[in-house]
């Protein structure tokens, strides 16, 4: 029995990338204000992709859950030069499981990835696709090119997490990578091929090696609306991506153990040697309360870590869908450009 996937067969070449095509992936939430200007200008980057590499694109809205308009408008757009599909979650899973749901239902060969608010600028979509097709990459990925405008509290916490998340893993996460990138057809069969339902994008599009590359940027201003990623998300989603790729907090937790075991064996031997060569006595209360809250609030830290990993081996367990799809709707730009032509000829 074979125990992992042959994918060499989906590799891309200059003359093959334009058979497999392009699915661009943007979940939304909460979206209605920019997303008809979104897709305007991804149906002029279809364009251009089209008279530059031949590539047939399609893009795939992945709603999830949005309480406002998000859902109407995206069934109004047109398939301008680039086909259409709208998907609807029945409930917000959030953006990894959206992520999924786009990557499930993209039907062309590469895969790109990109945020609905505008902060992904579609115009640098086409270098990164010049990457995979002239220069033979699998992995396109982006990331910010500093973090001057960020305070000196989150960029701490941003290097602190990287350093902690890749501490003694072989393949290592990219700093300040996001999920703004794109995939090469073969790389997109392995990310399909994980099971794994505490998903964790960043870490797995890392995971499948490949040649991969780096593309610094500008994220662009948020046209629309305030980002819903608020200071607690960003922790909650911090220790998602540590449980789920690393084992490095249970490494923390187990050096805690032994520092603290030899800090009270270290101890032990100070009041032993106050005792026996100085002749002093000396007073329990206060340093046996010490000592027990500090253990005890240690013991405490462990059990949360523990269980935080045994709560991910439960939800593996139960193998509960990522995702449901309330609705799925496609148009084709074809069926479009057709049914175009056969007025004419009718009106003729």
């Amino acid at each position: 029995m074979m125990l992992g996937t042959d994918v060499s067969s989906l590799s891309t070449t200059a003359a093959t990338a334009a058979a497999q095509g392009l699915s661009i992936v943007v979940p939304l939430y909460n979206e209605a204000a920019g997303l008809a200007s979104l897709h305007q200008r991804l149906c002029d980057l279809a364009r251009r992709l089209g008279d530059r590499y031949r590539l047939r694109c399609e893009v795939v809205y992945v709603d999830d859950g949005s309480s406002d308009a998000t859902l109407v408008i995206a069934r109004q757009l047109k398939a301008d030069c680039i086909d259409v599909q709208v998907v609807s979650l029945s409930r917000n899973f959030g953006k990894e499981a959206a992520l999924m749901a786009g990557l499930d239902h993209a039907r062309r060969g590469a895969v790109m990835f990109m945020d609905g608010d505008g902060q992904h600028p579609p115009d640098l979509v086409e270098k990164l696709v010049g990457h995979w097709i002239d220069d033979g990459y699998d992995v396109v990925y982006t990331a910010k090119a500093h973090r001057d405008n960020e305070s000196l509290l989150r960029r701490l916490s941003v290097r602190g997490f990287y350093a902690l998340i890749n501490w003694g893993a072989r393949q290592k996460i990219p700093e300040d990578a996001g999920d703004f990138r794109l995939l090469s057809p073969r790389a997109a069969a392995a990310l399909r091929q994980l099971p794994e339902r505490n998903r964790f994008f960043k870490g797995l599009a890392s995971w499948i090696g490949f040649r991969q590359i780096r593309v610094d940027y500008e994220p662009a201003a948020r046209e629309h609306g305030m980002t819903t990623f608020s200071a607690g998300r960003l922790v909650g989603l911090s220790i998602e991506g540590l449980t789920s790729f690393s084992v490095a907090p249970l490494r923390v937790a187990s050096l805690l153990g032994i520092l603290l075991a030899s800090v009270a064996f270290l101890f032990g031997l100070s009041i032993l040697w106050e005792t026996l060569i100085d002749g002093k006595s000396v007073p329990g209360y206060p340093s046996l309360i010490v000592g027990l809250m500090t253990i005890g609030g240690v013991q405490l830290i462990m059990i949360g870590i523990v269980g935080e990993y045994i709560g991910k081996i439960l939800s593996e367990l139960k193998a509960r869908p990522i995702y449901f799809v309330a609705e799925h709707s496609e148009k084709r730009a074809d069926a479009d450009i057709d049914s175009e032509a056969s007025k004419r000829t009718a009106a003729e």
